[in-house]
């Protein structure tokens, strides 16, 4: 019976670090996945830091950011943080993922 008392609170501990910490980041990840994969060229995109810029061309795994000096950056495709603006001209609105 004392040895029953003891793993209650642990299994209760490892549900609720669970439901609070583990699902949310897993649900953060598979959105930002999902961002990732959907994006075209004529985006307008932030990254990770904080460069504002229009997606020029797009790779497997790379990203060139037009900025606003019209200079052209190469970045990994995982920099993005943030869609504010799709190609289609429809304002997604300002998606922040980095809660």
């Amino acid at each position: 019976m004392q040895g029953i008392g003891t793993i209650i609170p642990l299994i209760l501990m490892f549900v609720l670090f669970y439901f609070l910490l583990i699902r949310p980041q897993q649900k953060r990840q598979k959105n930002v996945a999902n961002m990732q994969n959907q994006l075209k060229k004529g985006d307008k995109i932030v990254t990770i830091g904080g460069l504002h810029g229009f997606i020029d061309s797009i790779d497997d795994n790379k990203v060139v950011i037009k900025c606003g000096d019209g200079s052209r950056l190469t970045y990994d495709r995982n920099a993005i943080r943030e869609v504010t603006e799709s190609a289609a001209g429809s304002s997604e609105g300002s998606v922040n993922l980095t809660k």
